[in-house]
């Protein structure tokens, strides 16, 4: 690679030679790539965001730490990089974050002010191109393929001076991950932050990768990690000379995604969200649970919860998902999918505790959830159940006090399990 394709990110000045500062402003950043002008997939994630937000809002902490987070639980929700530099990490506790860099200033979350400039931050990726995925309230992937002639400029080019507009309007700034596909974009996005622009071409990616620990790839955490080691499993290039057929043996399905992940292949294709493809209701409690008086009754409220959605838009779900996160931050995500879609609470709520009672062995959860996907129209859902004539009763009671509610609102009926749920009341449902 001569490097010799490149641009000033500040002026957007080609740049034809291998000088290291732009040849028409001086800027040191310049990007330079072979693959540069072909690669069109791209992911971008906004810089340490909601401490980039209070920053903004309160210019007096510009050049202070900054910790976003505290109250009831207790953790850092995220924090700037001044205060990463310090030793704070996300989901830290306060008091250990507070010892690393004892002059930080402590911000409350203002979750409605974040979520209002993540859609900001949204609108301008999809005036770029409708082929927008969401990963987060601050981070999607965007394909830009075909939109060369449309924005006057490369793929590039259109990326650089998105975020340049996204400094200049929102007061806060981005990184940009290119490359050949999404789990290659992911990684460079992470490259140079903040305010980094970083590519990987598809020529270079096998031998980029090789060198990386296996942690680098999606889904590889501390347990996963164990036992790649235990395997003797240490960097990617060990995957890379391992047999498909081996690892998928040893690991199952995650086997088949570390053998092609580990050469830089990955065939997913950009989704935009444009409709739903699931419904759900989660809490966040502010004390942790782990009995099931605490967590059954909150449960089938959130399965009520989920019905109505799927009542009021006529549509129901085949594919019933369990959501948990331990105290220790971890996430489990469980589901069952069923013979027919469904729109009815009871029959949520009976394969949501049934997943929920297989984990619950004494296992403090922060988080419980509970939603279904694989949408569809109503029009088959929850048929006569002719092996479980209970369920049909069910149903039938249920369906009269939707009718009842509907007439005198969405507590004129609570079932004795939901109404005595109200002494373990959570501290925010996340729907």
């Amino acid at each position: 690679m001569d490097g010799s394709l490149g641009f000033c990110r500040d002026c957007l000045t080609p740049q034809a030679s291998l000088q290291r500062r732009c040849t028409g402003c001086g800027s040191p950043r310049v990007v330079r790539h072979d693959e540069l002008y072909a690669l069109s997939l791209a992911h971008i994630d906004c810089d340490a965001f909601y401490a980039s937000v209070e920053k903004r809002d309160n210019p007096e902490l510009a050049d202070k730490p900054v910790i976003v987070g505290g109250g009831r639980r207790g953790v850092v929700s995220t924090c700037c990089y001044i205060a990463r530099i310090n030793g704070v990490r996300s989901a830290m506790p306060m008091f250990k974050a507070l010892q690393a860099c004892p002059d930080a200033v402590v911000v409350k979350p203002r979750m409605a002010v974040y979520s209002e400039v993540g859609k900001q931050v949204r609108e301008m990726m999809r005036a770029l191109t409708p082929a927008v995925e969401p990963l987060s309230i601050d981070e999607a992937f965007l394909d830009l393929s075909g939109t060369t002639r449309l924005h006057g400029a490369p793929p590039a080019i259109t990326l650089a001076r998105f975020a340049q507009t996204v400094e200049k309007e929102l007061g806060i700034s981005v990184s940009v991950g290119l490359a050949a596909n999404k789990f290659l974009a992911k990684v460079a996005s992470d490259f140079e932050k903040p305010r980094g622009f970083s590519i990987i071409g598809a020529a270079e990616a096998y031998d980029f990768l090789a060198e990386q620990p296996v942690s680098l790839i999606w889904g590889v955490g501390k347990a996963m990690q164990t036992r790649l080691h235990a395997d003797n499993i240490h960097l990617i290039s060990d995957l890379q000379k391992a047999d498909e057929t081996d690892l998928i043996r040893r690991y199952g399905t995650m086997g088949q995604r570390l053998s092609r992940l580990s050469k830089g292949q990955d065939f997913r294709k950009v989704e935009s969200r444009s409709a739903a493809k699931s419904v759900s209701s989660e809490t966040t409690f502010n004390n942790d649970m782990s009995t099931p008086e605490q967590l059954i009754p909150v449960l089938r409220r959130q399965a009520e919860r989920v019905a109505t959605r799927l009542k009021d838009k006529h549509i129901a779900g085949q594919t019933v998902v369990l959501k948990l996160k331990t105290s220790d931050f971890k996430s489990r995500t469980r589901n069952t999918t069923l013979p027919d879609p469904t729109q009815l609470a009871d029959r949520m709520f009976s394969v949501g505790r049934t997943m929920l009672e297989r984990e619950m062995d004494g296992t403090r959860f922060r988080l419980l959830g509970i939603g279904v996907s694989d949408l569809q129209s109503d029009e088959t859902a929850d048929p006569g159940d002719l092996v479980d004539v209970g369920a049909s009763k069910r149903a039938a009671v249920e369906r009269a006090m939707d009718k009842v509610r509907g007439r005198f609102g969405g507590d004129a009926v609570e079932l004795g399990l939901t109404f005595g749920r109200q002494s373990h009341r959570p501290a925010k449902p996340e729907d």
